[in-house]
């Protein structure tokens, strides 16, 4: 597909912002209010997996989609996302057991598995390589406020209506976010038609090994994701915020616009700049959270934890696609997404093994991450050497 020299605002790229946009919503509208969910079916010390099953899957998934999306395209890819969110949300109110429940979040994850690593291929095959960085950060925040409206609608439709709505509701965007997936154009040109034999995996096939520098940096930074989805509920509840997806809402508007400056300005000043500006603000972020003692101080630290956060997303996928040869450009976001989905487990894993009940172990989940975020900081101040196709 030619793409255009004047402007990243195209109709197609509009497109797929709508779509993430739904898709997101669509599965983080549930987090807030699934931890309660699982205590209610009698599953409380299970907390942990709700994320890690989730990343789990979604981890597994990610070679198979990397190479569908370099040889089938990036479309039917995203689709297949869309479609798992749809079906999911259908299942969990005839699925109420405990163990029902955990393997259809092991089945939930297959969604992110597949719809954002085709999503970062299309986005940039559609754009020229000096503007990847400020389209991933528009991109990134569609994506988010996903993220952000999800949880506060999740929140509001469960106080008012019940659980079960929530997640007919869940399904009803992500068949939205179908609807536009039919309405774009494939960007793949050398596409090949789907046989089972493109599902087997070679050993060469599951990792790129051209963007590990990368993976490095996101599976350390995002163990403090998988710690917030996991408790900041439970941690907001003991300091006084009413609505569990509050911390979402705070953190992912705090983000917005800085996605914005963040993405644009990594094309203009360096990858690098902006990475270590940005690993030095979630430092602070995971000990403000740690610390919080009031509302108050948990939604400043929240906001901050946006800005970090809004800065590196965008940054760190730019940087992603600077160092992967164009074409495993599937591969190389798949093999990103892999270390994001590790980080995201581990870090519910670590959260729901220091904190099952005894709420005064929360702040210790968040020091662990800042100290996490430091390493990786050093890491890319010390020990990793720029190429010369780093920015």
């Amino acid at each position: 597909m030619q793409k255009s020299i004047d402007s990243i605002y195209t109709f197609q790229f509009g497109l797929v912002c709508l779509s993430s946009f739904l898709f997101s919503a669509s599965f983080n509208m549930l987090i807030p209010e699934l931890p309660a969910y699982l205590t209610a079916l009698g599953g409380v010390e299970y907390k942990g997996l709700i994320i890690a099953l989730f990343t789990l899957t979604a981890g597994i998934s990610r070679p198979f989609s990397g190479k569908l999306t370099d040889t089938v395209g990036r479309i039917p890819v995203m689709a297949v996302g869309s479609i798992v969110c749809f079906l999911c949300g259908f299942l969990y109110p005839v699925l109420t057991t405990v163990a029902g429940f955990l393997l259809l979040r092991l089945l939930h994850g297959f969604s992110t598995g597949f719809k954002p690593t085709a999503t970062a291929a299309y986005v940039a095959d559609l754009v020229p390589k000096n503007r990847w960085g400020e389209a991933m950060g528009v991109h990134g925040v569609c994506f988010t406020t996903g993220l952000a409206i999800g949880p506060a609608i999740g929140s509001l439709i469960t106080d008012h209506f019940s659980i079960d709505i929530l997640f007919y509701c869940s399904s009803l965007f992500a068949l939205l976010s179908i609807v536009i997936l039919s309405n774009m154009k494939e960007t793949l040109i050398q596409k090949q038609k789907f046989t089972l034999s493109l599902l087997k995996i070679s050993k060469h096939e599951i990792i790129e090994f051209q963007v590990i520098p990368a993976c490095v940096v996101t599976f350390m930074c995002y163990i403090s994701y998988g710690a917030i989805l996991t408790v900041i509920g439970d941690w907001g509840s003991h300091l006084g915020t009413s609505n569990k997806g509050l911390f979402f809402m705070v953190f992912t508007i705090s983000s917005l616009l800085i996605r914005f400056v963040a993405g644009k300005a990594s094309d203009q000043y360096g990858r690098m700049h902006i990475l270590k500006v940005s690993l030095s603000l979630l430092v602070f972020a995971m000990l403000g959270i740690g610390l919080a003692n009031t509302s108050f101080h948990l939604m400043a630290a929240s906001a901050l934890y946006g800005v970090a956060t809004g800065m590196l997303s965008p940054t760190v996928t730019a940087w992603t696609i600077d160092l992967s040869r164009p074409e495993h450009r599937g591969k190389a976001m798949a093999t990103m997404y892999i270390a994001l989905e590790a980080g995201i487990g581990i870090g519910a894993l670590l959260a729901g093994w220091l904190f099952i009940t005894d709420i005064t172990m929360i702040p210790i989940v968040f020091y662990s991450c800042s100290g996490i975020t430091l390493i990786a900081l050093v890491y890319l101040h010390y020990i990793y050497k720029m190429k010369p196709k780093d920015f």
